[in-house]
C-alpha cells in the first residue's frame, strides 16, 4: 500500500526528532542516519548527489534549450550563437599588432589593449609602429581615449 507524501514526511521527522539532518529517507524507503555516517561516505554521498544536481541541470538546460530553438523557428529569427570557443560572433581574427620585444604578443585590435601597447603609447609611440606588414590599422588602437567625468 503506497504511502502519501504527508504521512512519509511525518513518519520521517517522528524517526529524525528535531534534528533535520540526523536521519534522511531516500527513494525506495531505505532510511540512512547522517550522523552515524563516515566522513568518507558522506563525501561520497556528497559527490553523488552533486553529480545527480548536475546532470539533472544539464538535462533541463537542454530542455530548455530546445524550446527556445523551437520558438525562434516559429518567429522566423535566425539564432544569434556564440561559439563555444570564444571567438564570438565574428569569428577568429589574424593579429594587427605584434610587440617588437616579444614577437609571440600580438593583438587584433579587438578587445582590451594590451599593456606592452598601452605602455608604448604613453611613452610616445603610435600603436601604427607596430603594425604587422600588411594588416589594416584598427579603428580602437589609432583613436585616442576619451577622458572620464570625474564623479561627483
Amino acid at each position: 500500500m503506497p504511502v502519501a507524501p504527508q504521512d512519509a514526511r511525518a513518519k520521517l521527522g517522528a524517526l529524525c526528532g528535531s534534528h533535520l539532518f540526523d536521519c534522511m529517507e531516500i527513494v525506495g524507503g531505505n532510511r540512512m542516519n547522517l550522523k552515524s555516517m563516515t566522513i568518507g561516505r558522506l563525501t561520497d554521498l556528497r559527490h553523488r548527489v552533486e553529480a545527480a544536481l548536475a546532470s539533472k541541470v544539464i538535462d533541463q538546460r537542454r530542455t530548455i534549450e530546445s524550446e527556445l530553438a523551437k520558438l525562434t523557428r516559429l518567429q522566423g529569427a535566425k539564432t544569434l550563437r556564440k561559439s563555444g570557443s570564444g571567438f564570438g560572433l565574428r569569428g577568429p581574427v589574424a593579429p594587427k599588432y605584434r610587440n617588437p620585444q616579444n614577437p609571440e604578443e600580438t593583438w587584433a585590435g579587438r578587445g582590451l589593449r594590451p599593456k606592452w601597447l598601452t605602455a608604448a603609447i604613453k611613452g610616445g609611440k603610435s600603436a601604427d609602429d607596430f603594425l604587422i606588414r600588411g594588416a589594416v590599422p584598427s579603428r580602437k588602437a589609432t583613436k585616442p581615449k576619451r577622458a572620464r567625468k570625474a564623479r561627483k
